[in-house]
């Protein structure tokens, strides 16, 4: 359902205003037989570092943010990428390069965002029932603190005072994304304080005399609704006179990227415009200029991303032909977690004949990672590319069935950098105390 607090919030149609058009991203592209990124050849990236392999492609993602600031010009924007998506370095410094902050959701990821060289006034560390020591770090660090559940908010309260500010996430009672599992922000999920507990909320801020600098709402991942934000942001507008010491409104992300050919996906341009439109309204009535905070994880780097996997046999059976590959849910979880749909291409036979396919991995479970695709003839050795592969991919890899992490290899300026070693059976035993 959705909730409205104060009234209505009314945003202004914005549909006769031009839409500047999207920038084109540079993709994995087939020219005269031969898959490139950047102009190297994706075999032969194979052939130097191995598979399975993961391969990001950072004009992909200079290019999102780039789309990002377009769309939110009219505004004082703050991008600020969500982390848990992926993780590496050397991914972390690119996107601080192009002038980004970053949420994190653990304290270990703050203090990899500070080896990347962000600022602790650059992170907005957004943490879910953790114990409060890892809040009292987060302090130490010197990061924005956002706080989402009452009881901690009281432990804050207690030890902080109005000495150090903090932010509020709440939840807006709004069930909306790609897969309930990834829904945040309905009445059920564990994110947030419901907007139900404002009274909770002020009388908590009030009695500590708590600095709440910033509101925030993340309501789930696969977001394409304008509309879904902007009944965000009747919520956040109408709860925001209550703290007069706001510096920032954060509305998370969610923005949907495509997977799948012709797939209906979020329209930055028209959210920039109707919700940079409404917000500028709403802090020009709350009597200061305020910023405006998102926060895209799979929106920046998803599409960046491509797993090249080895095919290791080829079985047919009555009723299917499966292509058995050198990787699995140990690696890429999200088509088995989420029945996320990946596409899937035979970058070593494009010129082959259609045939249909069920790309299965060597995981001893159902591993499955493509179900009844058409691809070009598949043949045991070839490699196949696994696409949108950038966002919780190896974030949430595994050593499930004692099997090893691939390598991450990250293509910037022309040239293919390795930025993470593939694992070897020292990092399986390591941290292991043997008994005997």
């Amino acid at each position: 359902m959705y909730l409205t607090l104060r009234g209505s919030y009314i945003c202004c149609d914005c549909t006769n205003l031009r839409e500047p058009a999207l920038i084109t991203p540079p993709m994995m592209e087939l020219t005269k037989g031969i898959y490139k990124i950047q102009g190297l050849n994706v075999l032969d990236i194979c052939k130097e570092f191995g598979t399975p392999l993961y391969v990001y492609d950072t004009d992909k993602i200079s290019e999102q943010i780039q789309n990002l600031k377009n769309a939110f010009s009219d505004n004082d924007v703050r991008i600020k990428y969500a982390a848990k998506a992926l993780t590496n370095i050397s991914i972390l410094k690119h996107i601080h390069s192009q002038g980004c902050g970053i949420d994190v959701v653990s304290i270990n990821e703050a203090k990899l965002a500070m080896k990347a060289g962000f600022e602790p006034k650059e992170i907005m560390f957004t943490p879910s029932c953790v114990d409060f020591e890892e809040i009292i770090e987060g302090v130490e660090l010197g990061v924005f603190i956002n706080l989402d559940n009452l009881s901690v908010l009281e432990k804050f309260g207690k030890k902080y005072g109005s000495t150090y500010p903090c932010c509020i996430r709440l939840n807006p009672h709004i069930l909306a994304g790609g897969n309930y599992k990834i829904s945040t922000g309905h009445g059920n999920s564990k994110f947030g304080i419901s907007v139900f507990q404002m009274p909770q909320i002020l009388e908590i801020v009030g009695k500590y005399k708590i600095d709440i600098n910033g509101l925030h709402i993340h309501t789930g991942s696969e977001i394409s609704e304008t509309d879904v934000y902007l009944k965000m942001s009747e919520i956040l507008f109408g709860v925001a006179r209550d703290f007069p010491s706001l510096k920032f409104i954060d509305f998370g992300s969610g923005f949907k990227v495509a997977y799948r050919e012709n797939d209906n996906v979020t329209n930055i341009y028209d959210l920039g415009l109707k919700l940079g439109k409404a917000f500028k309204e709403f802090y020009e009535s709350y009597g200061k200029k305020l910023e405006l905070w998102v926060e895209p994880g799979k929106y920046l780097v998803s599409e960046s991303g491509y797993l090249f996997v080895n095919t290791n046999v080829v079985k047919s059976t009555p009723s299917v032909t499966f292509a058995g590959v050198n990787s699995g849910l140990n690696h890429l979880i999200r088509p088995m977690m989420y029945d996320a749909y990946h596409e899937i291409v035979n970058v070593s036979n494009p010129d082959g004949g259609l045939k249909m396919y069920t790309v299965v991995g060597n995981i001893c479970e159902t591993d499955t990672l493509g179900s009844d695709r058409k691809l070009n003839e598949v043949r045991e050795g070839d490699i196949l590319a696994i696409k949108n592969a950038g966002a919780y991919g190896y974030s949430m890899a595994s050593t499930f069935n004692s099997r090893l992490r691939p390598a991450e290899v990250m293509i910037k300026k022309g040239k293919a950098h390795l930025i993470r070693q593939r694992d070897t059976m020292e990092d399986l035993i390591r941290g292991q105390v043997i008994v005997d």
